[in-house]
């Protein structure tokens, strides 16, 4: 990424709302470019969705930023990713908590998304293929969870891994045009939700797909 390419980055994100210096400084040090193909490779740091494989898309900058600040990461975290795509958003969250698991339903997806961190010496990020849906029961609680796909409601089994003080953002919605972004956050009593702006994810499906 040139210093032209991260200012006009980061610019575009101060300019949609991401104002948080250690989500800026992730997205500055992780380079988009390494995961869109190279037919994508010129719009890298342009401030828009770019497609990946498996009919699956990459989100814009814009929103990984305002998802990432939503969360609220602490240095000593243990995040769930459910979505990985080709890893970019995980290769952020890297860089903010101490421990991030991130779950991906399409196969080759999660090889390249390995194959991306791996190349990228990211040692504090575990790739697993699975039904992220469920989420990762042996590895619960955790501090903070994102959702990268659209769930009809905030997903019970990752509620029930959210610790007490813990944060879960989420895209929410059954349009296919329109969701609304929800941060949940468990307390001793229960949960609470904030609304926080309207986004368009792929939808959360439950399985596994080899390809």
């Amino acid at each position: 990424m040139s210093p032209e390419d991260t200012m006009r980055l980061l610019v575009t994100l101060r300019s949609r709302g991401v104002t948080d210096k250690r989500v800026l400084t992730a997205m500055e040090r992780v380079d988009r470019a390494r995961f869109v193909s190279e037919t994508f490779a010129s719009r890298a740091y342009a401030d828009v969705p770019l497609p990946i494989a498996a009919g699956q898309t990459t989100s814009q900058p814009s929103v990984v930023g305002i998802m990432t600040q939503a969360l609220g990461v602490e240095p000593r975290d243990k995040v769930l990713e459910v979505g990985t795509g080709t890893g970019y958003q995980s290769a952020i969250l890297s860089q903010l908590a101490r421990r991030v698991y991130t779950v991906e339903r399409h196969r080759a997806l999660a090889q390249t998304a390995r194959a991306n961190h791996e190349a990228l010496g990211l040692t504090n990020v575990t790739q697993i293929t699975g039904d992220g849906s469920h989420g990762l029961p042996d590895q619960a609680p955790f501090d903070r969870i994102l959702v990268t796909a659209a769930a009809e409601d905030p997903p019970g089994p990752l509620l029930a891994q959210l610790r007490i003080g813990g944060s879960m953002v989420v895209p929410v919605g059954v349009s296919d045009h329109v969701q609304t972004l929800i941060k949940v956050t468990r307390t001793p009593g229960g949960y609470d939700y904030d609304e926080l702006s309207t986004v368009r994810f792929v939808p959360l499906v439950e399985g596994v797909e080899n390809g």
